[in-house]
């Protein structure tokens, strides 16, 4: 048996990748901070019934199921953060007013969530709770699209769409539950011969708008189009104009429009967007409002976000070069011991040379020594074979 095999789809982070990934979470947690986020860190751990509370049919077959053998109910491995933080908004915080939240940690998924995904993907994400306007929405998604920046990645697209246009087509449409599940599949894939099937015994004008879903995406004449090919109800008049005041608020970045990405469809109740960047055949971060999941904790509140998984973004980030370490003998006096914290104190890395282990030292990170000459301490370039 190989005892270093890991399960598939589990993978360690080596120290240049771990780096990375740690460079890329205070950098982007600290942005976070700067605009008001709070930190928070959630367990691993919960009861299932509340974690998959308000988010069940997506969350449940992606969870990790176990029993806690102190109380004998059933607990859940996290796949998702965002449903904890919301009962920490709800249950714990119990603010009056506008609450940002931040976090990242550790998710678990059952499956992989690609071809290439990680079940252990790094969940690093920010919520705003309390403001059901669209200028929540809008602040979300720049502050998302700051993350990319840190990240030293462009978004080539930031889709929006709006899950009350889908809700409100369905509720004309008589579909039986589990004809809305396979509408929904059929939607998400683009499938337009699959989508016609499906609508056949719809009644105008909810099949004819259901028809029009998948084609209904490209730029802001996306929106043109929908206001003319789709039922003229309240509910998709108010979806079409919040996502026209989103296109006007954020016209300096890449927004772009499909109606037809549902993602999140039964967790998320408003407007929702995926972000694009080259080099990854996916979305790199995905988000949205969700304003009833807080009322199963108690207290249904506005809410928006949204959540990067930061081992895929440090694939796409580019990779700063580590600055070598400085390898210091091993401690003879005080004098030494000084000057080592003097360089550390200024952000150098010092290794202490533990004797015998001569020239392995570069396996380290060292490229550099530090050398008594006479009474001065200096710093040289490593000699080692």
């Amino acid at each position: 048996m190989r005892r270093w095999l890991l399960p598939e789809g589990i993978e360690d982070l080596l120290p240049d990748e771990a780096r990375h990934v740690e460079a890329l979470r205070r950098r982007i947690l600290d942005a976070f901070a700067r605009h008001g986020y709070q930190l928070v860190a959630p367990p691993m751990l919960e009861y299932v019934e509340s974690l998959l509370t308000g988010s069940g049919r997506d969350l449940d077959p992606r969870t990790f199921k176990l029993v806690d053998q102190l109380s004998g109910r059933t607990m859940g491995v996290r796949a998702d953060i965002t449903p904890q933080v919301a009962r920490i908004d709800a249950h714990l915080l119990d603010r009056r007013g506008v609450t940002r939240l931040c976090y990242c940690g550790s998710v678990l998924h059952t499956r992989p969530a690609g071809l290439l995904a990680s079940r252990e993907p790094v969940q690093i994400g920010a919520e705003l709770y309390g403001h059901a306007g669209v200028e929540a929405d809008s602040e979300i998604v720049r502050l998302l699209a700051r993350a990319l920046e840190l990240a030293a990645i462009a978004a080539t697209r930031i889709d929006l769409g709006h899950i009350g246009v889908f809700r409100a087509l369905l509720s004309g449409s008589g579909l039986s539950a589990d004809a809305e599940e396979e509408l929904f599949a059929a939607l998400q894939a683009k499938d337009a011969p699959a989508v016609a099937g499906l609508v056949a015994t719809v009644a105008e004008p909810a099949r004819g708008g259901l028809l029009a879903l998948p084609d209904l995406y490209g730029g802001s004449e996306v929106l043109d189009e929908a206001a003319r090919c789709l039922p003229a109800t309240p509910a998709i008049g108010a979806a079409l104009g919040t996502l026209r005041r989103l296109a006007s608020d954020l016209a300096d970045l890449p927004i772009g429009f499909d109606l037809a990405d549902l993602r999140g469809y039964h967790y998320h109740n408003g407007v929702v967007f995926a972000a694009y960047c080259d080099g990854s055949p996916g979305a790199v971060a995905l988000g949205g409002r969700y304003d009833k999941v807080g009322e199963s904790f108690g207290r249904g509140r506005p809410a928006t976000g949204f959540s990067i998984d930061l081992r895929d973004l440090a694939r796409l980030s580019p990779r700063t070069e580590a600055r070598g370490a400085i390898l210091a003998p091993w401690p003879e006096d005080m004098a030494l011991h000084a000057e080592v914290e003097r360089l550390r104190g200024q952000g150098e890395t010092v290794v202490l040379a533990l004797p015998g282990h001569d020239g392995h030292w570069r396996e380290a990170g060292c490229d550099r020594q530090l050398i008594r000459r006479g009474n001065e301490w200096t710093i040289e370039s490593l000699k080692e074979e």
